[in-house]
């Protein structure tokens, strides 16, 4: 596991942010999910050793747990969520800047520089104040800043935060490039689920300090009946009839017509299905495995009536 959470707890004074989390963040995209307030944040702080724990160990990669802020900030890439940028620099000085602060040569620092400035898609404006940029640049030039010293794990706080429709999918398909193809461990902080639902292989849901639910995103979307839609030619009344007669549970015909959502008990096997739509005078057009979308998984695990959703 990239990031291990044991029975972690964050206190401001008298406020309890998070409470007894444990948590494990794999290899990959992973997605920390929740509404603002949940405790993100603080989370993401505490494994930066921006603030200490009341309670509980954290572990980043094989680092030592007594490890310093300034060990665990060289092998870790952070984008927090407000704007941090110094006035009167440009985007090249910006990122150059944040290398010589991991440490990096001045040298080093440079090259590297306009090499994430080119991956984010900003090296046609590298010499130009970032104060004059666009919230879409900003961020980019965060990310750049974060990747700078080439860290094994980023740490994304709301990546998409101010970014218009066309802006969220370049951010996101840079963060999906990050994990899938450049092979970074990225940890996603979000309170939107289409972002996490996007370029994520697993999610830690969060709600008021508390692990409401985790594991791989494929695991979580199961749904916990066996349901399929099916889409066929067949006439619907020999159709229902045939499925019936096959041992389907239930069948709920769709608005289109010719489209059924089924739901099958554990010993009916998906050939019987086929046979069925045969034996009524129909073809299959289409039969898939019905899944939860990240936003019915997170309200089940909640217990809320609505959630922000972008």
């Amino acid at each position: 596991m990239t990031v291990k959470l044991e029975d972690i707890t964050i206190r401001y004074g008298s406020h309890v942010a998070v409470e007894g989390v444990t948590a494990e963040f794999p290899d990959g995209a992973v997605g920390l999910l929740g509404r603002n307030g949940a405790g993100k944040s603080s989370i993401l702080k505490a494994l930066l050793g921006l603030l200490r724990p009341a309670a509980g160990k954290l572990s980043v990669l094989d680092l030592a747990e007594n490890a310093s802020p300034l060990e665990i900030r060289r092998v870790v890439g952070y984008m927090p969520e407000k704007d941090c940028h110094i006035p009167g620099l440009n985007g090249y000085e910006t990122v150059a800047l944040a290398g010589r602060m991991t440490g990096l040569p001045a040298r080093d620092a440079a090259r590297r520089s306009h090499e994430m400035l080119y991956l984010v898609g900003l090296d046609e404006q590298r010499y130009r104040p970032v104060a004059g940029y666009s919230a879409g640049m900003r961020q980019k030039v965060k990310l750049a800043s974060a990747l700078v010293h080439d860290p094994q794990v980023l740490f994304l706080d709301e990546p998409t935060n101010g970014l218009d429709p066309a802006g969220r999918r370049e951010m996101l398909d840079l963060v999906s490039t990050l994990a899938d193809d450049l092979n970074k461990s990225v940890l996603l902080s979000s309170h939107i689920l289409q972002d996490v639902e996007r370029t994520c292989h697993s999610v830690v849901l969060l709600e008021k300090g508390r692990v409401m639910a985790s594991g791989p995103m494929q695991e979580l979307t199961q749904s916990p009946v066996r349901l399929f839609d099916l889409d066929s030619s067949a006439a619907p009344e020999a159709l229902a009839s045939a499925l019936r007669e096959a041992g389907v549970l239930e069948i709920e015909g769709r608005e289109t017509k010719g489209s059924y959502r089924l739901t099958l008990p554990d010993h009916l096997p998906l050939p019987a299905i086929f046979a069925a739509v045969v034996s009524s005078g129909g073809t299959v057009r289409r039969l898939v495995e019905h899944r939860r979308s990240l936003e019915e998984v997170f309200l089940g695990a909640v217990g809320a009536d609505s959630v922000e959703v972008r």
